[in-house]
């Protein structure tokens, strides 16, 4: 089974670090049993990042591993210590990448070395028990747990930047015009489809360096799958200009260059996005005596339509100097016409939601919270300490919830849920009924025992 080297589309499953609980401590020390709380905070989840590395050529290291997973926050301690952040994990991606969410919907466009993406922002870590402490609530017997990393499924897609495309039919000469052009060494042989991933050259004419990059296995049929130029159309798509390498010299019965041309142009407009990028022709092979024969009846027929037409020889690099001036020509026009220089380094962040802190909805006789601030308070809490049940309440209570279902006509006994139905938590409905911190110390979380200190 072959081990592919090259790939330029995977699925990646990303899981951001889980923030540290916060802990719930009291400062002792001799003859001061209630020293006050001195619980620290819990660490803050790694983020998952994706940025650009243009050491990085392909998408494989995340075709054999599509989970990655960020570091989970440290959990606080006694003595105001808090949780050690969570390590983030940067994965290295490829300029050009863009990225796709489960629908399939562009997230962000990553060009430029350093561009730098959160796809996954870590989970914050819960507060501890001194940094809950107020005038009101002096010892709080109880500490906020850290929040789950987001996680997300995304797509990500490479097209390669490069600034002239080479277009043609298989063993037209692309992969050895790169290799005469650069110091690109792709492979090259005799026979179609030798070329199965997208090679990139560097060159140079004058003072304009630009890249090169050929589109492998395009054939009629291509923009509806056939071949292999489908899947490598898109590579183009960053090109300032095309330039079409025809063979003059094809043994197969039925072609001219004329024809050939005609081919290519037609699936680049079945592909689409292509239209304004200018065109060069490179009438290849012309070291072939019948190929140079050939190109000499077609220069005429292509140039009195507009086209620049070049006759070359990968071969013997005959005419290629004044193909690449003419390819630096066009790629100098193209980044003078630019009117903004693309930004070499942007974080992109979740934004955050706009509109009510939480919406009610009657759902088949149940009530349903749906908003950031609860199910976020929510997974803050630790149900098994009344106090922090409680607090959880005053928090619901002052965002506006309780006052909300009473004026919906919420009634008691009624379940409450607050989240999305398949995760959800559910309470039953009772505003008079105290919460267990009131049960315990009379007002939430306020311990008498500390009173006059």
């Amino acid at each position: 089974m072959a081990v592919p080297t090259f790939v330029d589309r995977v699925v990646l499953h990303v899981s951001a670090g889980s923030g540290g609980n916060g802990v719930a401590s009291v400062h002792r020390e001799k003859f001061k049993p209630l020293g006050g709380p001195d619980g620290g905070n819990g660490g803050h989840g790694g983020d998952v990042v994706l940025r650009v590395d243009t050491d990085v050529t392909t998408l494989v290291d995340y075709h054999h591993e599509p989970h990655r997973r960020g570091g989970r926050g440290g959990h606080g301690s006694g003595g105001h210590r808090s949780g050690a952040q969570g390590e983030p994990l940067v994965l290295p991606v490829p300029d050009g990448t863009v990225v796709k969410d489960e629908r399939g919907r562009a997230l962000a466009d990553l060009v430029g070395a350093g561009t730098e993406m959160v796809i996954a922002a870590g989970g914050r870590g819960g507060l501890g028990n001194a940094a809950l402490a107020s005038s009101k609530r002096r010892a709080p017997g109880f500490a906020l747990l850290g929040e789950p990393g987001h996680e997300q499924t995304i797509a990500l897609e490479l097209k390669v930047v490069a600034d002239i495309g080479l277009v043609g039919f298989p063993s037209a000469g692309k992969s050895s015009l790169i290799a005469a052009l650069s110091r690109a060494r792709p492979k090259i042989a005799d026979y179609p489809f030798t070329t199965l991933v997208p090679n990139l050259g560097v060159a140079t004419a004058g003072d304009t360096t630009y890249t090169v990059a050929d589109v492998p296995g395009l054939i009629e049929g291509a923009s509806e799958g056939r071949g292999l130029g489908h899947d490598f159309l898109r590579h183009v798509e960053r090109c300032a200009a095309l330039v079409h390498v025809i063979d003059c010299a094809t043994p197969e019965p039925g072609r001219d260059p004329a024809s050939d041309l005609e081919v290519i142009e037609n699936e680049l407009r079945s592909y689409g996005g292509l239209q304004d990028r200018p065109r060069l022709v490179a009438l290849n092979k012309i070291d072939v005596p019948d190929a140079r024969g050939i190109a000499d009846l077609t220069i005429a027929d292509l140039r009195a339509r507009g086209i620049d037409v070049y006759p070359v020889s990968a071969a013997s690099h005959e005419g290629l100097r004044e193909l690449t001036f003419a390819m630096a020509q066009v790629v100098a026009d193209a980044r003078a016409a630019s009117e903004i220089p693309m930004p070499t380094r942007v974080v992109i962040r979740p934004s955050a939601a706009e509109g009510p802190d939480f919406e009610i909805r009657h759902v088949e006789g149940r009530w349903q919270v749906l908003g950031d601030k609860p199910e976020r308070w929510v997974r803050q809490t630790d149900f098994s300490n009344d106090e922090a049940v409680g607090f959880l309440a005053d928090r619901l209570a002052r965002l506006g919830v309780e006052e909300e279902l009473l004026a919906r006509g919420a009634a008691p006994g009624d379940d409450i849920l607050i989240g999305p139905a398949e995760n959800a938590v559910v309470f039953d409905f009772d505003p008079q009924v105290q919460a267990g911190a009131e049960v315990l110390y009379g007002r939430r979380g306020q311990d008498p025992r500390l009173e006059g200190r």
